[in-house]
C-alpha cells in the first residue's frame, strides 16, 4: 500500500509539472473595426465632428485646424466650380478628418448640406472636390385618418410628419379650403419616405396618390408626369382632370383672411372716412413663407413706404400679383418663380398693425378682386397620353379603395 501511494504522489507530480511547463498560447489582439463613412476608413483618422457656427468661415475651420492661410487659399480657388466655401451656413454639420499622428493635420473636410447631400474636399495629395450623396432606401407608405379639428393637427395625433399634410394642402389648394375643413372629413394617402441606412429617417419623399373625402365629395388625386420633356409631372383626378389651376387660392397656407378686398371700406381712426382696400389679407405668424400664387418673372423686391418689403410678380400679359408686409424677400427682380416657391415670409413691415400678407392682384392693368374673377384653368392632360394615364393610376387606385378608413370589427367567437 505504501509503495502505491507513493507511485500515485509521484504521478501527480510529474503531470503538474508537465501542466506548467506547457508553453503559454499568446493571445492574439483583435483588429479594430473597419468603420467606413463618406467613402473612408475612419479607423486611419482621427475624427472630429462638429457644427458651423455663427460667424464661422470655411477658412477659419481650417486655419484652426493646421492648414495655413496659404493652402487654404489654394483649396478654396481649386475647387470653386465645385464647392463655394462662401456658402458654409450655419447650423450645418461637418467632419473633419485628421491625420494620426503626432501633428493631427487636417486631411479632409466633409461638408453636410442635408442628411443626404454632402461635399468631400480632399486635400492630402492634389486637391479634390465632390459631391456625393448616401445610399437612400425609398418605402411607399399608406397612411389614413380622420379629421377631427384640422389636418395638421390630426396628423400630429397620428405621429405622422406634417409634410405629408403640406404636401396634401398643395395638391388640393384649388379644390379644398384646409381652413374650413369639417369634423369628419377623412383622408386616404399613398406616399414616400426616406431612409438612410434602413433604419435612419431622411424626409418625406412625393405623394404619390391621395384620396380626401370633403363634405361627403371624394377627391382622387394622382401623381403623373405630363411634360415628359422637363421631366415635370402634376396631380389629377381620377378622370384626368388637372387639379391645378392658374392661380393658387392663396399665397399663405393654413392662414385665415383677416381682410378682404373692399373699395367703400371705412376705418374709424381716419373719422370713418372711406379708405379703399384693394387687397386681401391673409394672417399667420411671423415668418411663415409666402408662396407665389402662380408661375411668372419676379419684377420688383424692395422696400417702400406702406408696403414695407414687398414682391411683385409678372405673370402674363394679363396678371400681375404683389405681396406686402414681408419681414424679408426671398427673391430677386427678374428671377423665374414656379407656382408655389417662396417668395418671402410674413412680416409687419410698413403700414400694418399685425403680421401677415396683402395679397394685391391685377388684371389688365388693374386692381381687381381674385375671388370675383373667372381665373383660367391649368393646361388639361392630353388625349394622348390619358391612357398611360389610367393604366399608371389603376394600381393606386385598386389600393386607395380597397384600404379601409376604420378596421372592421372582429366577429365575436360563436359560442357552442
Amino acid at each position: 500500500m505504501l509503495l502505491i501511494s507513493v507511485v500515485l504522489t509521484s504521478c501527480q507530480q510529474e503531470k503538474e509539472q508537465a501542466k506548467n511547463t506547457e508553453p503559454a498560447v499568446a493571445e492574439q489582439e483583435t483588429p479594430p473595426p473597419i468603420i467606413k463613412e463618406f467613402g473612408y476608413d475612419l479607423t486611419n483618422f482621427t475624427v472630429v465632428r462638429d457644427t458651423v457656427r455663427a460667424g464661422d468661415s470655411f477658412g477659419a475651420i481650417l486655419d484652426s485646424h493646421g492648414i495655413a492661410r496659404a493652402k487654404v487659399f489654394e483649396i478654396s480657388n481649386k475647387i470653386k466650380d465645385t464647392f463655394n466655401v462662401a456658402r458654409i451656413m450655419a447650423g450645418k454639420p461637418y467632419t473633419l478628418l485628421k491625420s494620426k499622428d503626432t501633428t493631427e493635420k487636417a486631411q479632409v473636410f466633409v461638408y453636410q448640406q442635408n442628411q443626404i447631400e454632402y461635399t468631400v474636399v480632399d486635400f492630402r495629395d492634389s486637391i479634390t472636390a465632390t459631391k456625393r450623396t448616401k445610399p437612400v432606401k425609398i418605402v411607399e407608405k399608406i397612411a389614413v385618418g380622420t379629421i377631427q379639428s384640422n389636418l395638421s393637427q390630426t396628423f400630429d395625433d397620428m405621429n405622422l410628419s406634417f409634410l405629408v399634410a403640406y404636401k396634401m394642402a398643395d395638391i388640393y389648394a384649388w379644390t379644398i379650403d384646409f381652413t374650413r375643413l369639417q369634423a369628419g372629413d377623412q383622408f386616404k394617402v399613398i406616399y414616400t419616405e426616406k431612409f438612410i441606412n434602413d433604419t435612419i429617417p431622411a424626409g418625406i419623399g412625393e405623394i404619390k396618390a391621395s384620396y380626401f373625402e370633403h363634405r361627403s365629395k371624394p377627391l382622387y388625386a394622382f401623381q403623373f408626369e405630363d411634360d415628359t420633356i422637363n421631366n415635370s409631372s402634376d396631380y389629377f383626378d381620377h378622370e384626368a382632370n388637372n387639379l391645378r389651376r392658374a392661380f393658387l387660392t392663396a399665397p399663405v397656407q393654413f392662414s385665415r383672411i383677416s381682410s378682404r378686398y373692399n373699395l367703400k371700406r371705412r376705418i374709424k381712426y381716419y373719422g370713418n372716412k372711406i379708405r379703399p382696400h384693394r387687397g386681401t389679407d391673409f394672417a399667420a405668424p411671423i415668418g411663415t413663407p409666402i408662396l407665389a400664387t402662380a408661375d411668372g418673372t419676379v419684377t420688383k423686391s424692395e422696400r417702400r413706404g406702406g408696403n414695407g418689403k414687398y414682391v411683385k410678380i409678372r405673370h402674363n400679359a394679363t396678371y400681375d400679383t404683389q405681396y406686402l408686409h414681408m419681414s424679408k424677400q426671398a427673391v430677386k427682380v427678374g428671377e423665374y418663380v414656379r407656382q408655389g416657391d417662396v417668395i418671402g415670409y410674413i412680416g409687419m413691415t410698413g403700414n400694418t398693425g399685425g403680421p401677415h400678407v396683402c395679397y394685391r392682384f391685377w388684371k389688365n392693368g388693374k386692381e381687381v378682386d381674385p375671388f370675383k374673377e373667372d381665373l383660367p384653368s391649368s393646361k388639361p392632360l392630353s388625349e394622348e397620353m390619358q391612357p398611360a394615364f389610367f393604366e399608371h393610376i389603376n394600381p393606386l387606385k385598386t389600393k386607395l379603395d380597397s384600404t379601409l378608413f376604420e378596421p372592421e370589427p372582429e366577429e365575436e367567437p360563436e359560442i357552442l
